[in-house]
């Protein structure tokens, strides 16, 4: 018995340490299991929210590449209708579209900057996307300067060019591969919730075998499955939120472009008040120089008629810097056509080194190089090569703040086909202007050559400096680089086509007689507006002996023709309200068919150009006493019929 109780004794002791012990582990498993849930599920929480983070972060660089590519589409078509239009919005539009691209490709470079390879493809698209800017603003300017032949012949060229095709081909690439990153992450994140499952269901199965542990697991197991469909309610909730966020970019996207249109708008006009201002501010000097001359030579009319005379050239020389600064006006509008003639760029920037001194100033080291002393020729206008030449050394002036080193270089070269520009194959004269000034940046470098872009401040500049030097090299077939570092300096290149003159006896010219007088005693019939112009115009007439017969308006002068006698010639001004010069010439040749013909204009070009004068001579504004008398003998001795000829102001 007493064996037996001991022996039960021991088994219940043993029992109970084995309970015990069973307890303690099975509480300390259990305890285990708990933990080891609760980090399953953690890691889980965390996959899946890194999964949800990786899967927008793709669906952003989708959706960018995907509007980037409508923003090109967008931009080329405005720029495609804009060249047919000529309709300046479209023009406003493709440039706006076109910016927003550029912005669009710097948002895509940021979010990608965790994935190499698709900073490659970005990168490679960035450059294809200069070179397209390249390509399109030259159709854009070509359209802007109304060059209409030409944008079309570029838009058509480059519609199917390497760098469209490439821009393509890269935003294929790109939204291609982020697909397959993004499948590949929702795979990891597909098996990374599996693998936390299969974990969670072995703790589950282990947790049944242990009472408090089973309990504690069937508990965390519902959690679970809990946490896990309001995971998938959330991910439905955020994709629904990525398709309204995108509505919502859209919407202000367009709403930005509006804004943007309101402000180019605005800058256009406060461009124009700069240009009025400026021009304003140079004809009052002008005008004083001329009024107050002629006030001194009223004066002193009487006692001292040296000193009239010389107050009287003194106004005149205001008048005719007046004359030439409305030639500059119309050269920027392509109003007026380059006056060729052969020139030696060497001699003439040679010649101009009084003029630069006293312009620049004392602050200014200007130095020349006329590298390779070949002599090689242009053939261009004097003038307007005088006037690029000065416009790029006062620009450097002002970038280096009235104190540095001006190098002008002369550079033969000879280029091949699209190595520089627009140039064509052949000999070129390289004219480089540069300066040590501040440099501008690539974004300022993108612009210079806008109308009415200036960096100067309010009232300093008008931004037609380097848009005349643009018009002029385009003009005289050339082409025109600049290359600027922020620090360093700016050099401006003119590329301008040599000349060679060949001398050919079998078509030369005969030499022209000169006149000993001018012709007198004719019967002049003049029709003008402006009733100030058409008195000067019939005082000068009579200073020279001709019979003038005047009217103001060319409504009214085929009727007064009819009653009039012999006439010699008629005078008309060219834009006239209701009727214009060539018109009235139309009415009234058929019935004066012996009757010669000279237009007087203040536009050289306008109507048209002398083609659309049927012909006859055209004598433009402001003239004096000796080149009215030139005109009226040209017209007169030519005839009805004639070679158009232009006779500019003396």
């Amino acid at each position: 018995m007493i064996g037996d109780f001991g022996e039960t004794a021991e088994g219940t002791t043993s029992g109970t340490t084995w309970r015990s012990f069973t307890l303690v582990m099975m509480a300390v498993l259990g305890v285990l299991v708990v933990v080891a849930l609760g980090l399953t599920l953690k890691e889980a929480d965390r996959q899946r929210d890194r999964a949800l983070a990786l899967q927008k972060h793709s669906y952003d660089v989708m959706i960018l590449s995907a509007n980037l590519a409508g923003t090109l589409a967008r931009a080329e078509a405005s720029l495609g209708r804009y060249v047919i239009s000529l309709d300046d919005r479209l023009g406003q539009a493709y440039s706006a579209d076109w910016q927003l691209a550029s912005q669009q490709i710097s948002r895509l470079k940021r979010i990608t900057h965790d994935n190499p390879s698709q900073q490659g493809a970005i990168e490679a698209l960035r450059r294809a996307f200069r070179t397209r800017s390249t390509e399109l603003d030259g159709i854009a300017l070509n359209t802007f300067y109304k060059r209409n032949t030409q944008a079309l012949g570029l838009y058509y060229k480059v519609r199917q060019s390497p760098s469209r095709d490439a821009i393509d081909r890269l935003l294929t690439t790109i939204g291609d591969e982020e697909r397959t990153v993004l499948e590949q992450r929702g795979g990891a994140a597909l098996a990374s919730v599996a693998r936390s499952s299969r974990i969670a269901s072995a703790l589950g199965v282990f947790g049944v075998l242990i009472l408090l542990g089973a309990l504690a697991m069937g508990w965390l197991t519902v959690t679970a499955l809990a946490q896990r469909a309001a995971a998938r309610a959330e991910a439905e909730s955020e994709r629904d939120r990525a398709i309204e966020l995108e509505a919502a970019v859209a919407k202000a996207s367009s709403e930005l472009l509006e804004q943007e249109a309101k402000l180019r708008q605005v800058q256009k006009l406060e461009a124009v008040g700069q240009l009025t201002g400026g021009i304003a501010h140079d004809f009052n000097n002008m005008l004083a120089v001329v009024i107050g001359g002629l006030e001194l030579a009223r004066r002193h009319v009487e006692d001292d008629p040296a000193a009239a005379q010389r107050h009287i050239a003194s106004a005149a020389e205001g008048a005719d810097r007046a004359a030439a600064l409305t030639r500059r006006l119309l050269a920027f509008s392509r109003e007026e056509t380059l006056r060729s003639e052969t020139l030696d760029p060497a001699a003439l920037i040679g010649g101009m080194s009084d003029l630069l001194d006293r312009t620049l100033g004392d602050g200014i080291v200007v130095s020349v190089r006329n590298d390779g002393d070949i002599g090689w020729m242009v053939r261009s206008d004097r003038i307007q090569f005088e006037n690029a030449v000065l416009n790029l050394a006062v620009n450097a002036r002002d970038a280096m703040d009235g104190r540095g080193q001006l190098s002008i270089s002369l550079t033969p070269v000879t280029l091949l086909q699209g190595e520089i520009g627009t140039c064509r194959t052949g000999d070129y004269i390289a004219l480089a202007v540069s300066d040590s000034g501040c440099g501008m940046s690539p974004e300022l470098v993108e612009r210079a050559f806008e109308p009415f872009f200036t960096t100067k401040p309010s009232g300093k500049g008008t931004g037609l400096g380097l848009s005349q030097v643009f018009a002029f090299v385009r003009q005289a077939d050339g082409e025109v680089l600049l290359d600027s570092v922020v620090g360093q300096g700016t050099t401006v290149t003119l590329y301008l086509p040599r000349y060679v003159w060949v001398e050919d006896s079998t078509n030369a010219p005969a030499p022209v007689a000169i006149r000993e007088e001018e012709r007198s005693g004719l019967n002049i019939f003049v029709v003008e507006d402006d009733p100030r112009v058409l008195n000067a115009t019939m005082g000068a007439l009579e200073e020279l002996g001709h019979r003038a017969i005047a009217c103001d308006d060319p409504i009214v002068a085929p009727g007064m023709l009819d009653g009039l006698g012999n006439i010699d010639l008629i005078i008309s001004d060219v834009l006239m309200p209701g009727c214009t010069g060539p018109e009235l010439i139309d009415t009234v040749a058929p019935q004066r068919p012996d009757m010669a013909v000279l237009f007087v204009t203040g536009y050289a070009g306008e109507a048209g150009g002398e083609a659309e004068f049927g012909g006859h001579h055209v004598l433009r504004k402001p003239f004096t006493l000796a080149g009215l008398a030139q005109a009226i003998d040209a017209a007169v001795q030519d005839g009805p019929t004639h070679s158009p000829r232009s006779i500019a102001a003396e």
